[in-house]
């Protein structure tokens, strides 16, 4: 049966840096506000957040846990749950059909939602995803600097990333892997950087005691290092909001296709009149503290929304 609920000035989908700070700051400005979200953080597996002043090296689920009660302190509320529908009802709300039952109605929308991060498929890498396989050197560098780090090609973006982890170690070896053949450019690139090259594919990863310790081609070799980098193709989390008619753009690095997001204008508005987004489902490579920023103008830009609608309709009247 499902259980309907009061109409929200705001139903925020996403409960991560940007969400939370968006519900923070619509919390603030006196709007009704729900925060959904089946608590399935992107950042969960890493052991710290990097390059957010004020909260330098803190774990992600304290970091939400500080978040949450900051959050609560404002009248918002919070369920735990995925949407599987969401669309506009009538001209002056939406309705959300959550995967608990439940059924809930906002006059805005802002999504939250972030990133699917779709992983080379090589044996052991999803299972030491943001532990010792790594893709961001600002998130991570400072903590494996001067280690033997692989970086796992896939495309011609492997060669920039290489280049910028020789930033923070000179023991970064280039596994070609997938990607095309280096021409005479990128060869003598990576040479000037002291970047070694490796011509075969990776096969698999070698884990010893919960560690990274070598990966293993496939013609049998085996090569010591700490951690792999590897460039995830980052899809837009939009599930279940196929009937809100979202615009889901390609998103392209070094000329190729590397994932998706939702576009927004810088306040936050999508396409979709009402429908707010922010945080990395609108900017692939945004990091917690620019989520967080994202959130609260997003969380601006549609309590505006909602004021000037307000005004309409007291004049109206």
């Amino acid at each position: 049966m499902t259980n309907e609920h009061p109409l929200y000035d705001a139903v925020v989908i996403g409960a991560g840096a940007a969400g939370l700070n968006a519900a923070l700051t619509l919390g603030r400005a006196r709007r009704s506000v729900l925060v959904v979200d089946a608590g399935q953080q992107r950042n969960a597996p890493a052991r710290a957040i990097h390059n957010y002043l004020g909260h330098e090296g803190i774990a992600p689920a304290g970091f939400l846990d500080l978040a949450r009660r900051e959050v609560a302190r404002f009248s918002v509320e919070s369920a735990t749950a995925s949407v599987v529908a969401a669309a506009r009802e009538t001209d002056a709300h939406f309705r959300v059909d959550l995967d608990n039952g439940d059924t809930v109605r906002a006059r805005r929308l802002l999504l939250a939602t972030g990133l699917v991060d779709e992983l080379p498929d090589v044996p052991g890498v999803a299972e030491r995803w943001a532990r010792d396989v790594l893709h961001c050197p600002y998130c991570h560098g400072w903590e494996v600097q001067d280690q033997p780090i692989g970086v796992l090609a896939t495309s011609a973006v492997g060669v920039e990333q290489a280049l910028l982890w020789s930033q923070w170690s000179d023991e970064v070896t280039l596994f070609r892997h997938t990607a095309p053949p280096l021409d005479d450019t990128a060869r003598a690139r990576l040479e000037a950087r002291s970047v070694q090259v490796v011509e075969e594919r990776v096969s698999e990863l070698d884990v010893v005691d919960d560690r990274l310790a070598a990966v293993l081609l496939a013609q049998g070799r085996r090569v010591e290092l700490t951690h792999l980098v590897v460039a995830p193709r980052f899809t837009a989390r939009v599930a279940g909001l196929a009937g809100l008619g979202l615009e889901v753009t390609d998103w392209e690095m070094f000329g190729q296709v590397a994932g998706s997001y939702v576009a927004a204008n810088p306040q936050g508005a999508t396409s979709v009149a009402g429908v707010f987004a922010a945080g990395n489902v609108t900017s692939v490579t945004e990091t917690v503290i620019g989520s967080a920023a994202a959130g609260l103008r997003a969380a601006a830009g549609l309590n505006l929304d909602l004021v000037t609608e307000d005004t309409q309709r007291a004049m109206a009247a």
